[in-house]
This record gives C-alpha cells, structure tokens and sequence, in this order.
C-alpha cells in the first residue's frame, strides 16, 4: 500500500511551458527522496504545457498531475489541484518562477516544530521581500482595506507559499474560483483561529512570459475591483 504523502505541493500552470523544465528541476532537487508529491495542474493550457507534463509523469514519481480542461480562473485551477491530491498537508504556490518552489519545505519546518498537538490547525504563509516599492505600497493599501472591513489581521494576502492541514479544506464552503481564493483561505484561518505562522520568502523577477493580471494599472484595477466584490461578500457573514 503506497503511504500517503506528508505534503502534496499544488501549483497551477497556464500557458507555463517555458516555466515548466525549471519548475520541475528545482521541485525534484527536494523532493526526489521527501516524502512528498507534486500536484501540477494544467489549467487549461493552449501551449505545449500538456506535453511537457505528461513527459515530466515518466520521469518524476512524485509528479501527480491534474488537468483542468478549460481553464476558470486561477483559484479552479488551485482548488481542483487541492481535490486531487492525497497529502496530509496541502499547499499551493506559483508556476513563474517568481519565489523558490523549495521554500515550502521552510513551511513544512515551521509545522514540524511546533509541539504535535498544534500541528493540524495552523495555517502557514510566506512574507515577501524584494518586490518593487510601487507593488510593496499596493499591497499595503489592499491588506489596510481588508483589515478594516474584515475585522482579521491580513497582511500580505497573495503572498505564496500557502500551507494548512487537509482537514481545514473540508471546511471550505463555496470557495471562488479567481485571485480572491487567497483572500477566501486567509480569513477563514483567521474565523477559525488557526495558529498562522509567517516566514520570509524572496520574490524576484518573472523568469518567463508576462503576469496574467499584474500587467499594468488598467489590470491592477480590475483585480481591486473583483476582490472588492468578493470582500464585500465575505463581510456580510460576519
């Protein structure tokens, strides 16, 4: 009987082909002898994605891929990874090369040393650093807004690796489907009183291709806008 995977690692690919070789090199470097699999979800890619993955299943035994075949968003593509994977803890972080895939074996650190009771209700975030001052400053005003409206201390709500027990996935109910899912997973940590616990993550350069929303300001405000809607709606079950 195959043992169950101490942490499946969930990350959504769109259009990521030229991510892809490097992603899996830097994931093998750590997990080819942990305990560990890969959950990479193919968000419904037009590229040459598929093929890569499904190449990368013969070499890599830790890969379990998942495919979304037309893609609805961001947070489908993360939680249909989440669906499909079998570890005991779950995280989910981001294909473009921007922050370490390797920093979630510094999450899964923090989860290990904490005494075993706690071990299952916590939830565990990165913090960045390195980014620039103009999107350091919008995140600022984003984690403000949050925290007035929500009431929840949400400091740097996108910021990646994102890591919890598989328990506290059965007590999501009708998580969105877009950007705003991180925003969904951090409040409800802080409506459950999860022990959050945050480490340094360095987020640097795209290594390939373009952002799919954080192009310019024109799409900065359409994602203020939808995670403005979405806010609002947390708010009224408060």
């Amino acid at each position: 009987m195959k043992k169950q995977p101490e942490l499946s690692v969930v990350i959504p690919c769109y259009n990521e082909a030229k991510s892809l070789p490097e992603l899996l090199q830097k994931c093998a470097a750590f997990m080819q002898n942990a305990n560990m699999e890969l959950v990479i979800v193919d968000n419904g890619s037009s590229d040459d994605t598929p093929r890569i993955i499904k190449e990368a299943k013969k070499k890599y035994p830790f890969l379990n891929p998942c495919r979304v075949d037309v893609n609805q968003g961001y947070g489908f593509g993360i939680l249909s990874g989440l669906r499909h994977a079998t570890g005991e803890y779950l995280c989910w972080t981001h294909a473009d090369l921007q922050t370490d895939p390797a920093d979630v074996q510094k999450g899964l650190e923090l989860i290990g040393a904490l005494p075993p009771e706690e071990q299952k209700s916590v939830f565990v975030k990165g913090s960045r650093y390195g980014r620039p001052i103009t999107d350091v400053l919008f995140t600022v005003g984003m984690s403000f807004f949050e925290i007035l409206l929500l009431r929840k201390t949400l400091w740097d709500i996108n910021a990646q690796p994102t890591m919890f027990h598989s328990a506290f996935l059965e007590r999501w109910e009708n998580p969105p489907h877009d950007f705003s899912l991180d925003l969904y997973a951090f409040y409800l940590a802080r409506k459950f009183k999860l022990k959050t616990l945050r480490f340094p993550v360095r987020f640097g350069e795209r290594v390939h291709g373009v952002s799919h929303w954080n192009v310019d300001w024109k799409s900065k405000v359409k994602f203020i806008k939808r995670t403005l809607d979405f806010s609002f709606k947390l708010r009224k079950t408060l």
